[in-house]
């Protein structure tokens, strides 16, 4: 059922709706280098095959997975020849091109860049990791979706009808519940729900008028488990960043949706745990400051207890970051003051702030004059700290951080105060040693 045209192409009008661009450049024969993207069973093949029978262009064909350089080599070494005596080029479709390593990669480019050959390639893993960068710079870069349940409908409707190519040559009645299981937990991968439907139609035996009925629990058996589409890469760095977004928003439903996503698909526990951690510091912060105790406390029971009871910590970690208060002062006063010592001058230390444990300490002026700052009351002295008058450090009026903040602002008013006038003795009394 692999589409012979792009009337036949089901899915990704967002690429192929008539008068964009790669529909427009395959209708003329206008393609350059392209590289396809996206998930197993989105048409990546299916449209270079179209693009094989739409262009008159010598179509050669290599694959990842069984060919080498040898067999690059042959097909670049042809490519050339033929441009040079028959002035006719070459497009070269690489499936799964990601399976070769950097070096096989090279191979391509001088061809590429010459343009001796115009290359497709297509790979379920993102270009921007695992294609070569001058590869990608010169390829238009497509991005394939899953494919709609509605886009799957239409293909099953399809295949139902289709007696040559499909399963129109058997008398079928499709139940359009099963039908509707079938796209709903195929997750946009065409191959499957297509495989879905003919292990269904082959496999139920037809009744006494040689009518095969397929069900909703016949759907059910064929399908079996839900395959979360889930990789390494696109899948496995988007997941981690809904789930963190979704605790970050407030929303403890997402968060645990996300997180049952990843435990699923089988994800190492204690890389989700690891995000929590970082998390709870980032984004909920001095706002509440056992969001950590909590988040690290999780990280080391997951990595005590693994799969499947980890899910209870890190779920409990989960909930109560999402509904505790936020704050991102912490990870904006370090971003700061990185900054300013990346930008600056490096700011020496004060003298009195300097070691003065060491003999000839005191020969070099270092540590003289500095409070402690216990000798005082409520345990602060106002004293030059830094050298600069600089704040990093601005905290939020949520959940505990708010304490902070006017405990925070009396000590800059005092510290403000002793600069723009010393204070005298009888201003800031120093508690004698018992």
């Amino acid at each position: 059922m692999r589409p012979r045209d792009l009337g036949e192409f089901a899915g990704q009008s967002h690429l192929l709706a008539p008068g964009l661009l790669l529909r427009r450049a395959i209708e003329a024969d206008r393609i350059q280098s392209l590289i396809f993207y996206g998930p197993p069973g989105t048409g990546k093949t299916s449209l270079a095959q179209i693009i094989a029978l739409q262009t008159r262009s010598k179509f050669e064909r290599l694959s990842g997975v069984e060919s080498n350089v040898a067999d690059m080599r042959r097909v670049l070494s042809g490519a050339a020849n033929r441009l040079e005596n028959k002035g006719r080029s070459t497009m070269l479709f690489i499936d799964e091109i990601h399976r070769f390593n950097k070096a096989q990669q090279d191979v391509l480019l001088p061809d590429v860049e010459a343009g001796v050959i115009r290359l497709i390639g297509a790979t379920t893993h993102n270009p921007f990791f695992f294609v070569n960068s001058p590869l990608v710079s010169r390829s238009q870069i497509f991005e394939l979706r899953p494919l709609t349940e509605k886009d799957l409908l239409t293909l099953m409707h399809r295949a139902l009808l289709d007696p040559e190519r499909g399963l129109g040559y058997l008398r079928i009645e499709v139940e359009t519940a099963a039908l509707d299981h079938l796209a709903k937990l195929s997750d946009g991968d065409a191959r499957k729900c297509l495989n879905s439907l003919e292990i269904a139609a082959l496999t139920t035996p037809p009744d006494v008028a040689g009518v095969i009925h397929v069900t909703l629990q016949v759907a059910e058996q064929s399908i079996q488990k839900k395959a979360v589409v889930y990789d390494n890469e696109d899948a496995h760095y988007d997941t981690i960043s809904a789930f963190i977004k979704s605790m970050r928003g407030s929303d403890p439903d997402a968060a645990l949706y996300w997180l049952a996503k990843m435990i699923h698909a089988g994800e190492d526990p204690r890389f989700i745990a690891r995000r929590i951690v970082i998390h709870a510091a980032e984004d909920v912060g001095l706002a509440d400051p056992m969001a950590l105790v909590l988040a690290n406390a999780a990280l080391q029971a997951a990595e005590f207890i693994g799969w499947p009871e980890a899910r209870i910590p890190l779920a409990e970690a989960t909930i109560y970051i999402a509904t505790a208060n936020k704050s991102n002062s912490a990870v904006s006063a370090i971003d700061k003051a990185l900054k300013a010592v990346e930008a600056g001058r490096t700011l020496p230390v004060p003298e009195h702030l300097r070691d003065g444990s060491y003999a000839g300490a005191a020969r070099l002026g270092h540590g003289q004059d500095y409070k402690y700052a216990h000798d005082y009351p409520g345990h602060f002295v106002a004293q030059d700290y830094l050298g600069a008058d600089r704040h990093f450090y601005t905290p939020s009026e949520e959940g505990s951080e708010k304490k902070i903040k006017d405990r925070l602002a009396k000590w800059r008013q005092i510290a403000s105060r002793s600069q723009a006038e010393p204070p005298k003795d009888d201003e800031q009394t120093k508690i004698p040693a018992s």
